[in-house]
């Protein structure tokens, strides 16, 4: 079987409503977001600002988180109110209560959304800052959601960090659409089709799953579902390293090698060293093993979600950081 990431799966995406849905930033804008945009097409999001979910207006003074541990509180210096328990209220009831997710994307350094770098204050007077902390909002989702792929529009900008969330994204979309058919057919399915990327994420949480669908201890189908759904979702976690990419695509290769001319085998051997220098996308090693599973027929590569793990149209070299996937 094949996937078809661009008709099979659509991810449920929670998204900061400010990123190119509705002006409710705190001074009355709104920030366009060109992966969101992009993004859009291929996912359902689902809205959600905390700031005006917990009655502050637009535009609004804003907040700030001030102290740290247990005295950690969200106050709004310009008229003295303390925030802190209705944010809590806010996150705890929306994260009850919205639909199976698949992924966070939220706005960067928000007192209640940002997931790391948000400023912290040693006062509500002091313009000066004590260290960097997790928004409210954002603080309640990890660990309501300790599996789940979370980021924001900033880091979403680099190549490599963008290629990751989208792979556990469609990733995590088609393990929930196994799960609700239930059935041991569909677990050895999915597996099948995602042993490669499971193998370039982690070799010992690849095997550790295979022995979970080989079931040798025949155990009930739902447990095993449940179990396998877990630990999968940990396995995908970890990026794939460009040393474990290298060994998958070695792995592939000697799938159609065979067949290949001698200058072909040359020409992938180097251009599989010129991506572990850095010089080279992964894309570029894809699109070329792609053609030969098409040419050769190899049906076993054709299914492997490694190959297209989400919609072609995703794929974008722009990247503000180190390296690109």
């Amino acid at each position: 079987m094949r996937i078809n990431p661009e008709t099979d799966v659509k991810p449920v995406v929670v998204v900061s409503q400010c990123l190119g849905f509705a002006a409710v930033r705190y001074n009355g804008a709104m920030l366009q977001d060109d992966f969101v945009r992009a993004l859009g097409e291929h996912v359902r999001f689902v809205q959600v600002c905390p700031e005006v979910g917990i009655g502050l207006g637009v535009p609004r003074d804003p907040i700030r988180i001030v102290g740290k541990g247990s005295d950690r509180r969200l106050l709004q210096p310009a008229t003295g109110r303390d925030v802190t328990i209705p944010m809590e209220r806010f996150s705890r009831n929306f994260l009850d209560n919205v639909e199976p997710v698949d992924g966070f994307i939220l706005k960067s350094r928000s007192p209640s959304c940002g997931i790391k770098d948000v400023k912290v204050h040693a006062n509500m007077e002091s313009a000066g800052t004590i260290g960097k902390s997790t928004g409210l909002f954002a603080e309640a989702l990890l660990e309501r959601f300790p599996g789940v792929a979370v980021e924001d529009e900033g880091r979403l900008t680099n190549a490599t960090l963008r290629h990751h969330f989208l792979v556990r994204l469609f990733a995590s979309a088609r393990l929930r659409e196994m799960k609700n058919d239930g059935s041991m057919s569909a677990l050895v399915q999915f597996h099948t089709l995602h042993k490669l990327q499971l193998m370039a994420c982690n070799q010992s949480g690849l095997r550790a799953l295979g022995r979970m669908v080989a079931n040798a201890e025949s155990r009930a189908v739902r447990s095993v579902v449940a179990d396998y759904a877990e630990r999968f979702a940990q396995v995908i976690a970890n990026p794939a390293r460009p040393s474990s990419n290298h060994n998958v695509l070695l792995h592939a290769f000697g799938y159609v090698s065979e067949r290949l001319s001698a200058g072909e085998r040359k020409h992938f051997l180097k251009l599989l060293e010129d991506y572990r220098a850095g010089r080279v996308p992964l894309s570029a090693l894809l699109a070329l093993m792609q053609s030969w599973v098409v040419r050769f027929e190899r049906s076993y590569l054709a299914g492997q979600t490694f190959f297209e793990p989400y919609p072609r149209a995703l794929l974008d070299l722009t990247d503000s950081g180190k390296g690109t996937a």
